[in-house]
């Protein structure tokens, strides 16, 4: 009977003193900034192509509901709260109403395990997912902006405002889209909310609130994109009151923060299901 070495048997290792009872080090945690970079970049390299359709419908859609408003609403703040309530439509539909239906495919189809086995925290992949899609809403916003001024003979100085509204609304459109999304137990019925969503945006954004029963302009003001409306509406003026506008745009940022930490929490509680 023959002795073979250990480290020349096969598969042996031979152990090190003072190594063998070491766990192997784990690799660092991904950061939050670097992760949503990441998953912002893919998800617009994805979306690119089948949103840009979508997207000249929803301007579309926004520019006819102008014109046809053209024939009932003169100028004034009427044609302020239609010029600017058309033109966060745009965002709502995508922000709010594509993004519900993208989760809830997501749910359905099993594509949030995918996620889960990615180093990369929950709030990076519903803040990079709702950053890609609030993106596709820019050109469509400006545009549908740009042809309502012109419509009704408003001023286009303080269209800047648009660079806060268009990041803000969309934030808090987007978070409730995914919250949708993510909570609706089938993608039917995450459809059927972002859909609904969107209608009441289109509703309560774009009919002026003076012509509103109190009830429903109650309904108005707890919608999210009610405030970027405002904000919007309210540069029309000829002397624009600053210090309301922006107070509309502080409660429509804290109302994002409040969607996207829901949707956040929904990501989680779906992907461990």
């Amino acid at each position: 009977m023959s002795v073979v070495p250990a480290d020349a048997a096969p598969g042996g290792v031979l152990a090190v003193e003072g190594t063998a009872s070491e766990p192997a080090g784990l690799g660092p945690r991904a950061r939050l900034w670097p992760s949503l970079a990441a998953v912002y970049r893919a998800q617009l390299s994805r979306a690119r192509v089948a949103r840009i359709p979508l997207l000249f419908v929803a301007t579309f859609q926004s520019v006819g509901i102008m014109i046809l408003m053209r024939g009932v609403v003169d100028g004034g703040g009427e044609a302020q709260a239609v010029v600017a309530g058309s033109s966060v439509l745009v965002v709502a539909f995508v922000a709010l109403n594509l993004l519900a239906q993208y989760f809830g495919q997501l749910r359905a189809t099993g594509g949030l395990d995918h996620y889960a086995t990615l180093p990369v925290p929950p709030a990076a992949v519903v803040l990079g997912a709702a950053g890609a899609y609030a993106s596709f809403t820019v050109p469509g916003t400006v545009v549908t902006a740009v042809f309502g001024c012109v419509l009704f003979g408003l001023p286009l100085t303080h269209l800047w405002v648009l660079a806060a509204v268009i990041p803000l609304a969309g934030a808090a459109l987007a978070g409730l889209g995914a919250a949708l999304g993510l909570l609706a137990p089938r993608p039917e019925l995450a459809t059927l909310l972002g859909q609904l969503g969107m209608s009441a945006a289109l509703l309560l954004g774009v009919l002026p609130a003076e012509r509103m029963p109190e009830a429903v302009r109650l309904a108005r003001d707890l919608l999210p994109s009610t405030y970027g409306v405002e904000a919007l509406a309210r540069t029309f003026g000829p002397h624009p009151e600053w210090a309301r506008v922006l107070g509309d745009l502080a409660v429509c940022g804290g109302v994002g923060v409040i969607s996207l930490a829901v949707a956040t929490w929904a990501y989680r509680r779906a992907a461990v299901r």
